[in-house]
């Protein structure tokens, strides 16, 4: 079994204003720092309408289809390439999931943008068009028919719109780690979604790797072993290493390593190894570079062991 990276060149052409801190370069650096790994490269299809309108309202995604280019609000935009790009974003998770479900991977790592974990139900926000992980996990739901899917979100921003997305799905867990006070200022501990399916793990500004390790280990990892999932989503914000100017919680590449460990270890228990993830954030380029290749060389180790 082999681990793949699904994107399309199409993602690199959403050009934000001069100076945001969602770029072009962003994907760049991670396809540079991953060039050279053995992975099973795919070229993202489409995604459809049908795919996005399992986790979106037609109406939501009429406007977002018909809005003129320009902000959505202060930090999301519709640039020319922006559809474009968030088709293939969907398309690459969706293709992700046939893949690791179908057997043809062990697991997969989508190198996408625009991310999508802040993308509401009815809300385009922090970057984000189409909630690319909830897609995903609706697709293994709908159109393989699991019941019992994860998505884990290690992004330093509470997945605000996976948890509205999923909220009301009693075969989905959601965790997300994140810290708090931040933006979208959502992800408390009593949000618990409408099932008990949903898991906040609120971290202190500046409490760095030890602590969300600890946290792993008393909260989320059992979390997800009472769950015993069928497949596990991940949320690959890197946004969260001691460099990135968007967050406060100090940790180090060898941090995203280890987490990803800790989940493909979970994989192989629970559901043969089966694991897809999706880029999120990640803004200081170098540090993006880094933990990116570390996450998916951990993967790549998985994909070989299965």
């Amino acid at each position: 079994m082999t681990t793949a990276m699904i994107s399309h060149p199409a993602c690199l052409g959403h050009e934000n204003p001069v100076g945001h801190p969602e770029s072009v370069a962003r994907l760049q650096v991670v396809n540079d720092a991953l060039a050279g790994l053995d992975l099973e490269r795919v070229q993202a299809p489409d995604g459809t309408d049908e795919q996005i309108l399992r986790a979106h309202p037609a109406a939501y995604l009429e406007r977002i289809k018909s809005a003129p280019v320009g902000p959505l609000d202060p930090d999301t935009h519709k640039t020319e390439g922006a559809l474009a790009a968030a088709y293939r974003g969907v398309g690459a998770v969706v293709k992700a999931v046939d893949m690791v479900l179908g057997g043809q991977v062990q697991n997969a790592f989508c190198a996408i943008r625009p991310p999508g974990h802040h993308a509401e139900r009815e809300t385009p926000m922090g970057f984000c068009l189409f909630g690319n992980i909830a897609i995903a996990a609706k697709h293994a739901m709908e159109a393989h028919g699991l019941n019992r899917v994860a998505v884990v979100d290690f992004d330093v921003h509470h997945g605000n719109g996976t948890q509205d997305l999923l909220w009301d799905e009693p075969r989905a867990l959601f965790v997300s780690s994140h810290q708090m006070p931040l933006y979208p200022g959502t992800g408390a501990a009593h949000e618990r979604g409408a099932h008990g399916n949903i898991l906040n793990v609120p971290l202190d500004p500046g409490s760095g790797g030890e602590t969300i390790r600890d946290e792993m280990r008393r909260r989320i990892l059992p979390a997800l072993e009472d769950f015993k999932p069928q497949l596990v989503l991940v949320s690959a914000g890197f946004d969260a290493h001691r460099d990135d100017p968007l967050g406060n919680l100090e940790w180090d590449t060898e941090d995203y390593a280890w987490i990803t460990q800790q989940l493909c270890d979970l994989a192989a228990r629970h559901c043969s190894g089966r694991l897809v993830s999706a880029l999120e954030g990640g803004y200081n380029l170098q540090a993006l570079a880094e933990s990116a290749r570390a996450h998916v060389e951990t993967l790549i180790e998985h994909g070989e062991g299965g």
